[in-house]
């Protein structure tokens, strides 16, 4: 491999034959170059932490070696991406000619660029440990994608794709049609009437998100949007079976934390997936014309009501900030306990502000405060609340009023107004960076350990009775 000319003499500088071999050097700005001394960098880091004990087997000292070594070989990452995150994407998409999904570009960016991110192997790996015994490589993915989404060309082109129908939808959209029902394994969609009804089923787990529920969602979403004969969406969660709200409806637990303990809620896959994938759908409608030019005929957007019952927490309250119209039954809360839990709340941040204003966004997010249906500021959060019994009529009523003709066209132009696409972009970008790093984060694994613990003395302790 050629070296960069010197600065002084724009020759490489000569080395002794019998000196030993050098250290990787610097980059210098030429893709080929810095590649190739990428490349170099991550395959010492590799040998370094191969020499090291497997994660849970580390002392201290061989934590702080490790520690040292990422972060060495990271900042080499964050040089080399600094340079050519646009080259790179280029290469991946043709020059923007194809729209590879980001598992498939994530997953291309190890091969065409070696040690940018891990490989397939490498992640494979991963998924064998629960969260505190990885190595942490997702946080190499997540520079990445925060990377590529900082970029106004790249990012555009990536928040556009992931905006596009799902090949799962493509493949069930006849069925839907005809039949007007589709049974997912998490999720159940109905058509009745002018609506479709999506439904969440994770019963057990009080309807928590998990990667085959987000999986259901994003091609749940594109079915309810790509059917000709549907105005209006509705989410609501499925009756539980969960000891503690056994026989009711809940809308959403938010994140499985026992997954994400157990190492399986995935960076890529799930909580970039969800933000660029359904939950941008609901509020930015499906993009079904890729050529640019078009403007609104791109795609096509539906108004979405939510139907609260019990509880929306986490992930479930991020979900209310992107629907047009939120019934909730009386005595129902909304939640995102950021703070206890110790993550960044998807887009919760982005969007709580403008819906609730600053200081009570604060209270939430900072401070972990419920806004429940008794409180005074419930109107910032739900536009109606009921009697558990008359649920299904305010549904109804509110399907009526927002299958208007005119109510498509001007919620697009309310979520142009509130928040461009390029706004959602530059959030992303730095969102996915803080979430990679805050999953491996010593306090979120100490907590979410101690809960998992907590759960199983409680199912040992109802075990017992029985």
């Amino acid at each position: 491999m050629t070296d960069c000319p010197s600065p002084s003499t724009g020759v490489p500088a000569p080395v002794p034959t019998d000196a030993p071999p050098p250290a990787p050097g610097p980059l210098c700005g030429r893709f080929d170059h810095d590649a190739g001394r990428l490349a170099e960098h991550a395959a010492a880091a590799e040998r370094a932490l191969t020499a090291l004990p497997p994660v849970p087997a580390r002392s201290r000292e061989e934590r702080i070696r490790a520690a040292t070594v990422h972060a060495e070989v990271r900042g080499v990452r964050r040089a080399f991406l600094a340079r050519h995150t646009d080259t790179v994407y280029g290469l991946l998409t043709d020059g923007l000619n194809r729209r590879p999904r980001l598992p498939e570009l994530v997953d291309a960016a190890a091969y065409r660029v070696p040690g940018l991110v891990p490989t397939r192997e490498q992640m494979a790996a991963e998924l064998r440990h629960v969260q505190a015994e990885k190595e942490g490589r997702e946080i190499d993915q997540g520079r990445f994608c925060g990377a590529v989404l900082r970029s106004p060309v790249a990012g555009r082109h990536l928040v556009e794709t992931m905006l596009g129908p799902t090949p799962r939808a493509l493949e069930l959209l006849d069925r839907f049609r005809a039949e007007g029902r589709v049974e997912l394994d998490t999720v159940h969609v109905e058509r009745r009437g002018a609506a479709a009804h999506v439904e969440f089923r994770n019963p057990r787990r009080l309807n928590a998100e998990n990667s085959r529920l987000i999986a259901d969602l994003d091609t749940a979403v594109d079915l309810v949007l790509l059917d000709d004969r549907v105005r209006v969406g509705v989410l609501r969660g499925c009756v539980t079976d969960h000891p503690a709200h056994r026989g009711r409806r809940v809308f959403s637990a938010g994140v499985d934390l026992t997954d994400l303990r157990d190492g399986r809620i995935p960076l890529v896959g799930f909580l970039l997936g969800r933000e660029l994938g359904y939950v941008n759908k609901l509020l930015h409608g499906l993009l079904t014309d890729p050529a640019p030019g078009a403007g609104g005929e791109r795609g096509v957007t539906k108004p979405w009501i939510g139907a609260v019952d019990t509880f929306a927490i986490g992930g479930g309250m991020q979900l209310l900030l992107a629907l047009d119209h939120v019934v909730a039954e009386e005595g129902a809360y909304a939640s995102l306990p950021a703070a206890e839990e110790g993550i960044v709340p998807g887009a919760g941040n982005l969007r709580l502000t403008r819906q609730t204003g600053a200081r009570l966004a604060r209270q939430v997010v900072l401070g972990g405060r419920r806004i429940a249906t008794t409180d005074p500021e419930a109107a910032t959060v739900f536009d109606e609340v009921v009697p558990a019994d008359r649920m299904d009529e305010a549904v109804e009523r509110a399907v009526a009023a927002l299958s208007a003709p005119a109510v498509a066209a001007n919620r697009r132009m309310l979520a142009l107004a509130e928040e461009s696409l390029d706004h959602f972009r530059a959030y992303l970008a730095e969102f996915a960076l803080a979430q990679a790093e805050r999953a491996y984060a010593p306090d979120v694994l100490d907590k979410v350990e101690r809960r998992w613990q907590e759960r199983e003395r409680r199912r040992a302790a109802r075990g017992s009775r029985t």
